[in-house]
């Protein structure tokens, strides 16, 4: 007997399959959309990985490179600790990349070393030694092998966001026994250890200017909005009327108001009524000025604002900007505290850049305290490692946001590196060590 579909039946039957192969096929879609976002997550979190530990990796060279140039036990052991650290977040890094421990067997070794090392320095300095010649030698040898450590990996670093294939992809052909340029970058990073023995453009303490009350505007005098934005209008060479108050001021613990107008951005504090920056919106194309250049047209222009007794210290020039760092300076002491920055378009040498909350936040009336004992006894201190080529007094932050007055020593080191030393002038103690990073177009430390 034949059964007969009604056309109705039929429609439904059609609508009814259409309407599953939709669902099914929606369903596949959120499934493989599901499974991109993790691949793209997880492909990401290798990529993290491999940059936190050429990061840490270049924190480790830095670190013993100072090393080299220490000679307190306290300073010594701050350095320890660091490198404890650091030599902890690349062994972390390392744990999150999809390689077997046996392909990364020397490297894995030489942070444990890094760490072993650091808790035996950090020992050595707590009993109040001094290192030795040969803790020198192996500091020495270390770095060598830290920085050639972090080249590598930032090479491969580079070579893995260039490839076609995934991070996955790369190394599931490692473990697989394939040849690529992994395996050869895997294979140098390992080879560099065959001999082990068992990095601011805003200048240096720049991290502590802004984290303390200001005595300058404490008990200054309180300014209106209106009263602010004629300064802002003064100082930017425009007109009142065109300032327009931004949505919010800004708080914390330098309350100020802020402006803009044709692209520039300009705050004014609250108590005082002192500009404390400006930012000019402007793409600078091309490079007709040098960095001395630069130098020389910020120095002018804080000149013709009547701020005096400023000395460069740092500078650092990217996409065609050049910002220059401006320390006070005191009867020959340099105050890193009381920092001003100025920023200069390459272009045409015009400012568009001016941050003055280093200077406002730090800047009081000091009475230094007379060193207990002179440049040269201090000096006869320093490490082996070093010859001192001048020298000068500053006023640096502690970590606790106090200052302290030292000698700053400007010392060569035995390989060519320019080392700036911090020695406490009361105590003795070194309080800090950079290290001079001297390019085309920047002066920083590190």
């Amino acid at each position: 007997m034949k059964t007969i579909i009604s056309r109705r039946t039929l429609v439904r039957i059609i609508s009814f399959s259409v309407a599953i192969i939709a669902v099914l096929a929606a369903a596949d879609i959120v499934y493989m959309c599901r499974l991109s976002r993790a691949e793209s997550s997880t492909e990401y979190g290798y990529q993290e990985a491999v940059e936190e530990l050429a990061q840490s990796a270049d924190k480790i060279s830095t670190t013993l490179t100072k090393g080299l140039f220490a000679s307190s036990p306290k300073m010594m052991q701050k350095l320890s600790s660091e490198l404890l650290s650091e030599a902890s977040n690349a062994k972390n890094a390392l744990t999150k990349l999809p390689v077997a421990t046996s392909n990364l067997e020397k490297t894995e070794k030489f942070l444990s070393q890094i760490g072993n090392y650091a808790y035996a320095m950090s020992a050595t300095a707590a009993d109040g030694t001094t290192p030795s010649y040969e803790d020198y030698q192996t500091m020495s040898t270390l770095c060598d092998n830290a920085e050639a450590f972090a080249g590598e990996l930032w090479s491969l670093k580079s070579k893995l966001l260039s490839n076609d294939k995934t991070i996955t992809e790369l190394f599931s052909e490692l473990e697989d026994g394939g040849e690529s340029f992994l395996a050869d970058g895997l294979s140098t990073v390992e080879e560099g250890f065959e001999n082990t023995p068992k990095l601011i453009y805003d200048g240096p303490f720049s991290d502590h200017i802004l984290e303390k009350t200001s005595e300058m505007l404490e008990n200054a005098e309180e300014v209106t909005e209106d009263e602010a934005k004629e300064i802002a209008a003064s100082y930017c060479g425009l007109e009142a009327y065109r300032m327009k108050t931004a949505e919010y001021s800004e708080e914390g613990t330098m309350p100020s108001y802020r402006f803009t107008a044709n692209g520039v951005t300009c705050s004014v504090t609250k108590s005082g009524g002192y500009v404390c920056y400006m930012l000019k919106r402007q793409e600078v194309k091309t490079s007709n000025l040098g960095a001395e250049e630069a130098v020389e047209a910020a120095q002018t222009y804080l000149e013709n604002l009547g701020i005096e007794d400023m000395t460069e210290t740092y500078y650092e020039t990217y996409n065609g900007v050049c910002t220059v760092n401006f320390a006070y300076s005191e009867d020959g002491v340099t105050c890193y505290t009381d920092l001003i920055k100025v920023a200069v378009a390459l272009d045409d040498g015009e400012i568009i850049g001016y941050d003055a909350r280093g200077f406002l936040m730090n800047h009081v009336e000091r009475e230094l305290l007379e060193p207990t004992l002179s440049e040269t006894e201090y000096q006869s201190n320093l490490s082996p490692m070093l010859t001192v080529i001048g020298s000068g007094m500053a006023v640096i932050p502690s970590d606790s946001v106090d200052e302290k007055l030292c000698y700053e020593y400007r010392c060569q080191s035995t390989d060519g590196k320019t080392v700036l030393v911090y020695v406490n002038t009361e105590t003795g103690e070194e309080e800090d060590i950079l290290i001079l990073l001297e390019t085309e177009g920047s002066v920083l430390t590190v």
